[in-house]
């Protein structure tokens, strides 16, 4: 990249210098030609020859350096992504102090750092890397690895998105409290982004795990903007180990901690009340941390905790996986697993509000909001485990949630 650059100035440069020496001749002949009348003649072909010269030149080492510039962004994105940014790398380079910018390298960096951790688990296993567009604007970036030895299925997704919000999503909002000013055509512009992940292990003792974390903009009738930030990472676990559990919660909670001691409690239990399967009256897992419309103390403030909890990914889950990855286990207990991937399928399409608004939002990929599907899941006609067992155990856990930090 330096190289380059010196390159750009060299020949930003070059035409001024070979500009000057020609206005330097125009008057009379080079040294050693005699003024005659045809020397001028000569002088300005001369001069329109050498600075034509000094053009192709420059035009040259601009493209040389353009060239070397294109290499060194796709290295950049071979390194540090999974695919080239929605909005693309120079983009982002551009407006690289605007808030959304830096929210889109975020969230493209944790879709890379998830995804090369989980690849070295599974290695016999590859991601799919999916680029789609969508023509209402935007786009998106769906990676899903599936039939792995360790991972059923694992999908990582990005998607940067703007146009018009749909009724059908606004009313959604203002069901929650948003006070969203259309213009008198009934139009609001929006923009979100965000990274959304479901990993479905095969082995019924590695639990499944979801995080999401994602920011929105709208802007009203009068030009305000309204924006908020969501997400969230959480555990759901086939058979209850209180190890791994305190593991999870106690990662999570000392990332709350270094931004404040009150976040983790209240988002503690917003994560067990939102993830509640009200017609089971239980929790699709042991929880983690949720929160959503969350817009103060300021946009700096809150994007530096998402950053945090992004981070906070890999080390929570990745060691559990590594821990009981191998473990055996009976027929029984992966029909157990089969059961507990339908109370799952149940919270996503009738709950789950990334689902909603995915379905509801006008040009949305079908296949990538349900990715979070597993492959495999099943429905049983009045299944009750025997008291005592370990289902039985989980099941008093998802329907009386624990302190697992305290």
């Amino acid at each position: 990249m330096a190289a380059a650059a010196q390159l750009l100035r060299g020949a930003a440069r070059a035409p001024p210098a070979l500009c000057a020496a020609s206005r330097r001749w125009l008057g009379s002949a080079p040294p050693g030609v005699p003024a005659v009348r045809g020397g001028r003649r000569w002088a300005v072909a001369a001069a329109g020859a050498l600075g034509g010269l000094g053009l192709g030149l420059w035009r040259r080492r601009a493209s040389m350096a353009a060239a070397e510039e294109e290499e060194d962004e796709e290295e950049e994105v071979r390194r540090r992504f999974m695919a080239p940014p929605v909005s693309g790398l120079r983009e982002l380079r551009r407006r690289r102090r605007e808030l959304g910018s830096r929210m889109e390298l975020l969230i493209m960096e944790t879709q890379a750092e998830v995804c090369r951790a989980l690849a070295a688990l599974d290695p016999g296993a590859s991601f799919a890397v999916d680029t789609w567009e969508r023509k209402e604007g935007g786009g998106g970036i769906s990676c899903v690895l599936q039939d792995g030895e360790v991972f059923e299925k694992a999908g990582v997704n990005v998607s940067v998105v703007f146009g018009q919000l749909s009724e059908e999503a606004a009313r959604q909002m203002r069901s929650r409290g948003k006070a969203l000013k259309a213009t008198e055509d009934g139009k609001l512009p929006f923009c979100a982004m965000g990274v959304s992940s479901v990993i479905h292990p095969k082995n019924p003792h590695v639990p499944t795990m979801h995080f999401n974390y994602r920011y929105f903009e709208i802007e009203e009738a009068d030009g305000t903007k309204q924006w908020w930030f969501g997400g969230g990472t959480d555990l759901t676990p086939t058979y209850l180990n209180e190890e791994d559990a305190v593991h999870f919660h106690k990662t999570l909670k000392e990332v709350c901690d270094k931004h404040d001691r009150k976040l983790y409690p209240k988002y503690k239990k917003w994560c067990d009340d939102y993830f509640y399967i009200k017609h089971r009256d239980e929790r699709r897992g042991i929880g983690g941390i949720f929160f959503d419309d969350m817009d103060s103390p300021s946009k700096e403030e809150v994007f530096q905790f998402v950053q945090s909890c992004a981070k906070a990914v890999v080390p929570s889950y990745v060691p559990i996986v590594k821990k009981h990855c191998h473990d055996s286990y009976t027929p029984e207990e992966k029909l157990w697993q089969q059961l507990r991937r339908g109370r799952y399928v149940e919270f996503n399409l009738v709950y789950d509000r990334g689902t909603k608004f995915g379905l509801l939002t006008p040009g949305s990929r079908i296949e990538s909001i349900l990715m979070s599907l597993p492959l495999t899941a099943r429905w049983e006609y009045m299944n009750t485990p025997p008291e005592s067992s370990k289902e039985a155990e989980i099941l008093e856990v998802l329907r009386n949630p624990k302190d697992w930090v305290h």
